[in-house]
């Protein structure tokens, strides 16, 4: 058995100290990660090869971004859907807005957890931000070719793990306020789904967050409140765990020069001071060695 066979440990690779680090990303052809910290409204860069970071500040809480063909990114934002220019160290962003993003309601929900789909569409969720019943969360497909459009999914009151099969025909996603992980079949021309069933459980506690899929299939969730990520076969078993010795874990990317190194977010959100004095790096960035497993290259948004 192999050290990822059983329960392998992330170590520190960025001591970012986010409050809420989410939505990170592998841009494959910069060699850079990027991510938000959703709770301080700012995106975040960081270069692996020179061990060089940078942060941008943003008009608006920035729940998840995407890659585009052209080097920008897509950022979806509390209440907007904006293009920010490809960023560089110490230049300003550039935004510009696409859509507002559910203008009708307000504060009540933003933006959340999101990822490009495998055609260059953007599908992404927004977060109950007032505890209704039923949830005012929905879910979204967005592309430059037509603009905003629902998908047919259940309300949501933290809509996560988003994610999509390596052909792009299956979509993963849930609401964290469930411990389970949702899948359906996915048409990304007509961004219609078929009926979701139950692609997996989470057990042990804790809440299954942001996801991703890799080479082989296998979907990697990071569990908020439970210090870990766990890799699931696409049938929905237990393949392995990575424990998070610091922060909640909130999301996941597969990247590095070799596709083969897995980073995980974490946050300091819900953490009193007592466990903020015992875990100083919670909201950094957290890594580990993939041996012989390897990722996928992160979809771009077509058109951007």
């Amino acid at each position: 058995m192999n050290q990822l066979q059983g329960t392998a440990t992330a170590a520190l690779a960025i001591d970012s100290r986010c409050q809420l680090g989410e939505g990170i990303v592998w841009d494959g052809r910069m060699q850079r990660l990027y991510w938000t910290d959703i709770l301080s409204s700012r995106l975040w860069m960081h270069e692996p090869a020179s061990g060089a970071t940078h942060h941008w500040a943003l008009p608006e809480p920035l729940g998840c971004l995407a890659l585009g063909e052209d080097g920008r990114l897509l950022l979806a934002l509390a209440k907007s859907i904006r293009l920010a220019n490809a960023p560089q160290p110490e230049v300003p962003l550039a935004l510009h807005t696409l859509c507002a993003l559910e203008p009708g309601q307000g504060a009540s929900t933003r933006s959340n957890d999101g990822r490009c789909d495998r055609h260059g569409n953007f599908v992404f969720g927004t977060k109950d931000e007032t505890g209704a019943d039923p949830p005012l969360g929905r879910f979204y497909q967005f592309s430059i070719a037509h603009g905003l459009r629902p998908l047919p999914l259940p309300p949501a009151a933290i809509p996560n793990s988003i994610c999509f099969s390596p052909d792009g025909g299956t979509l993963y996603f849930c609401d964290s306020v469930q411990p389970r992980i949702l899948r359906c079949d996915y048409d990304p021309v007509a961004a219609s789904v078929s009926a979701p069933v139950v692609f997996t459980r989470v057990e042990g506690g804790g809440a299954p967050d942001g996801s991703t899929v890799d080479a082989d299939g296998h979907l990697w969730n990071a569990q908020w409140g439970a210090g870990r990520v766990v890799r699931y076969a696409p049938d929905g078993r237990v393949d392995r765990v990575v424990a998070i010795p610091a922060g909640m874990p909130s999301c996941c990317a597969i990247g590095g020069k070799n596709l083969d190194t897995l980073y995980v977010t974490t946050a300091r959100e819900e953490m009193d001071a007592a466990a903020l004095a015992a875990a100083p790096t919670a909201g950094g960035i957290f890594a580990l060695s993939l041996d012989g497993l390897a990722g996928l290259p992160e979809a771009r948004l077509r058109g951007a």
